[in-house]
């Protein structure tokens, strides 16, 4: 799944190149999407007790990106077990590979319990199945 948006001056640093964390919010940004293109919204989500905490990040930056710049994130399903779900991120600004990462989340109830996923929702663990990128 991929999803366009400008680089906003509130995200770039004193040298106008944009500030390292926010790569991880456009990570947000990718997999939101992905998500919600998956029939699966984090309101949704959260309405049916289920919370997808977020356990391990990792981020490479390639080549710096700018206020303006047309960006787009591409965002995939790595992995998924019963407990959890791997995420991966590509950043471009045009064919220019700006920055790449995932993020791991945790399948948790409200009171962040861990919960098998396979159980709680059959319906959306086969859909993340079904969906996972094939290397």
């Amino acid at each position: 799944m991929k999803t366009q948006f400008r680089v906003r001056y509130k995200e770039t640093d004193r040298m106008g190149i944009v500030y390292h964390s926010n790569y991880i919010v456009w990570f947000d940004v990718g997999r939101t999407e992905l998500l919600r293109n998956l029939g699966f919204d984090y309101r949704h989500l959260e309405e049916i007790g289920l919370m997808l905490p977020v356990v391990e990040v990792n981020v490479k930056y390639k080549s710096p990106s700018y206020y303006d710049d047309l960006i787009e994130i591409e965002a995939t399903i790595l992995e998924v077990s019963r407990v959890k779900v791997k995420f991966g991120y590509k950043v471009y600004r045009g064919e220019t590979l700006l920055a790449e990462g995932y993020t791991v989340h945790g399948f948790t109830d409200k009171n962040l319990k861990p919960i098998a996923l396979n159980k709680f929702n059959k319906n959306l663990y086969e859909v993340l199945v079904r969906n996972v990128e094939l290397k």
